[in-house]
């Protein structure tokens, strides 16, 4: 069964970039976390169940459900992780340590997009892909150099960045997939 939701989880994302830009900015160093709890907990749930779906059947072709599907995972699990660390008062710092690693899982996947000329625009995708990873790679001397402005300032920046390449791909990619699936039907819907 053919199913796209990669439109879906793009737009997530860039809500996801978009929010956690402002919380870098905004809201690290600020008394009130719980503030940001609900952005983070719903991007994190779309972003998990997206991904698992893609990572466990597969519905779009060959290695998109690697490249977008485990990042969709991986992006998920760190969100609805900040979302409970922060209900709970507890230490981000085992989620920034988490997110290097992610974050180096999306630079590789970002370069590899690049390199084998993966999507209608790898090296948009690519670099969508790098500055996400960038962002994640550098979480922890973020969180613990929270007090130097200019470092989140360029992290927010970072961020935005990705947050914006994403954008235009994923509503690029609505205006397509409305024309391109709209006379698609599921197979019991199929006459021989």
């Amino acid at each position: 069964m053919f199913i796209n939701y990669i439109t879906l989880m793009l737009i997530n994302l860039v809500a996801g970039l978009f929010l956690l830009a402002g919380y870098v900015y905004f809201g690290l160093n600020r008394t009130n976390q719980k503030r940001w709890v609900p952005g983070f907990g719903m991007t994190g749930a779309i972003a998990l169940v997206t991904g698992l779906h893609m990572i466990f059947t597969w519905p779009v072709t060959g290695s998109y459900n690697i490249a977008y599907g485990e990042t969709t995972v991986l992006f998920g699990i760190l969100f609805l992780g900040t979302a409970i660390a922060l209900a709970q008062g507890w230490d981000l710092l085992t989620v920034a340590i988490y997110g290097f690693f992610a974050g180096l899982a999306a630079i590789v996947i970002g370069v590899r997009i690049i390199n084998l000329g993966l999507t209608k625009s790898p090296l948009l995708s690519g670099i969508g892909f790098i500055l996400t990873g960038l962002g994640g790679v550098f979480a922890a001397p973020t969180l613990y150099f929270q007090s130097i402005r200019t470092l989140r300032i360029i992290g927010a920046i970072v961020l935005v960045a990705a947050a914006l390449i994403f954008a235009f791909t994923g509503y690029l990619a609505y205006w397509g997939h409305l024309a391109n699936y709209s006379n698609w039907k599921p197979l019991p819907m199929q006459t021989p």
